[in-house]
């Protein structure tokens, strides 16, 4: 290593900015995250300076001197001038001070890193200036593992770590903050809830447990089947997870963001197959949680949407164990996407309708005629099997087989594939393998054709 990455102390000490422009007050928002104090050292500052210094963030000196860096935590020259950064760097290295040159490495005693701030928990990336774009990707990558509000739960333990080291034996103090930061009171904090958290550590200390593993079950979307369009929860959740039971549909690429030594076990029905049916799944989600693992139950879509998540939450809910649901892009929104359009449009589809085809076997038919009127965008799942019994119905409700409708096979997948036809033409397009499975068909009414359906119910 070039540089040796340290974290300075900055209450109570302060913090040269030589500059008045835009560059300047790039690092003066930066060192605002700190308790630092700021001296701005310019003949004139633009706006945004100006305004620190009136509300008493800052201080502003006109000319830069010795004096002014002396005992300073850092200086950082800004001037935009080569001549002056030079001046600057002179001065600063007179008064003994740790100096950042803008934009001029070779004048540089400290580099800025990429940050990602979770104050208190603060992470910096640095590449030594030799690739700044990798060090924002870096950046990014990490915003995404670390949670925003994960320093609410350093802080608080922080403020309890004196109580946990009075009723904690040092030989289970770790285990105990193994189970803060990786169970219960972290996905509490996950969720924004910084009371639960809190209410769980203190109760878990006035039962004097030590972090004894805890089971979990998560009921995670994994989307329509592109990995970017995953939820950032879900992607931590994946990445915390000890086995994860998947659906047939959920793509590989989203399995390859898991932990590598995760456990992944298929559970998926393939059709006309029920080697996995839901009580199994039910069964083998609740025994892994008990044996203390954190559960992860990806399904394909939103898992509220025909994801039989109901089933699920009752099974972990007669077991005692915390359940966590994590909503998914369902395939319809996905679908819509791709179409560059959305699933309603005002004045003309106003009304938004979810069906399955797939009900269970004593049910009987959906009623099209009341999901479908003038002014509705119907999104119809798992319909491609049932595509003729589901135009006949229609037609028998009085729907017009002229609507309109988009079929979107695989949607947000390199493998997707778009029809355009209409009600009548439905039947013909699956019996001619024009679509495949997983299909979402999306049929609109506008409100344009409300006279045809009148003139079929006045007939």
């Amino acid at each position: 290593m070039k540089t040796f990455p340290m974290f300075l102390q900055m209450a109570g000490r302060h913090v040269v900015i030589v500059g008045g422009g835009e560059q300047a007050a790039q690092k003066a928002r930066l060192m605002l995250k700190t308790e630092a104090l700021l001296v701005l050292v310019a003949p004139q500052l633009d706006a945004e300076l100006a305004a620190l210094v009136v509300d008493g963030r800052a201080t502003h000196a006109p000319e830069l001197t010795v004096d002014l860096m002396r005992g300073a935590a850092l200086v950082f020259v800004a001037t935009g001038c080569v001549g002056a950064d030079y001046a600057a760097h002179a001065l600063s290295k007179a008064a003994g001070a740790l100096v950042n040159v803008v934009d001029r490495p070779a004048l540089c005693d400290a580099n800025t890193p990429s940050l990602v701030d979770r104050d208190p928990v603060v992470v910096a990336i640095s590449t030594e200036g030799t690739a700044p774009v990798l060090a924002r990707q870096i950046k990014s990558r990490m915003e995404v593992l670390l949670e925003p509000n994960l320093g609410e739960l350093a802080a608080l333990a922080g403020r309890l770590r004196a109580q946990v080291s009075g009723q904690i034996p040092q030989a289970q103090r770790r285990f105990f903050w193994d189970w803060v930061f990786s169970r219960a009171p972290r996905q509490a904090i996950a969720r924004g809830a910084l009371r639960d958290a809190a209410r769980l550590i203190k109760d878990a200390l006035a039962r004097g447990e030590t972090g004894a593993a805890q089971g979990s079950i998560a009921l995670v979307g994994a989307g329509p089947g592109a990995a970017d369009l995953l939820t950032l929860r879900a992607l931590r959740l994946l990445q915390e997870a000890d086995v994860i039971f998947y659906d047939r549909l959920v793509d590989p690429s989203i399995l390859e963001l898991a932990r590598r030594d995760a456990e992944r076990v298929f559970v998926g029905k393939e059709v006309g197959a029920s080697s996995w049916p839901q009580e199994r799944i039910n069964t083998v989600i609740v025994a892994a949680a008990k044996r203390g693992k954190k559960v992860v139950r990806l399904k394909s879509g939103d898992p509220g949407i025909f994801g039989r998540v109901a089933e699920e939450l009752d099974s972990a809910g007669a077991a005692g164990i915390a359940v966590e649901i994590v909503p998914g892009v369902t395939a319809a929104s996905a679908a819509c996407a791709s179409l560059a359009r959305g699933l309603t449009e005002r004045g003309v589809t106003d009304r938004l309708m979810l069906a399955t085809a797939a009900c269970k076997p004593a049910d009987p038919d959906p009623d099209w005629a009341a999901m479908l009127q003038p002014g509705t965008s119907l999104a119809i799942y798992m319909g491609v099997a049932r595509a003729e019994k589901i135009v006949r119905s229609m037609e028998a409700a009085g729907i017009p087989l002229s609507l309109e409708i988009d079929i979107v096979c695989h949607a947000s997948t390199p493998k997707e594939r778009k029809i355009h036809c209409t009600l009548s033409d439905l039947p013909k397009m699956v019996r001619d393998g024009a679509v495949e499975n997983p299909a979402v068909i999306l049929v609109s009414w506008p409100k344009a054709e409300f006279s045809v359906r009148a003139d079929f119910i006045a007939a």
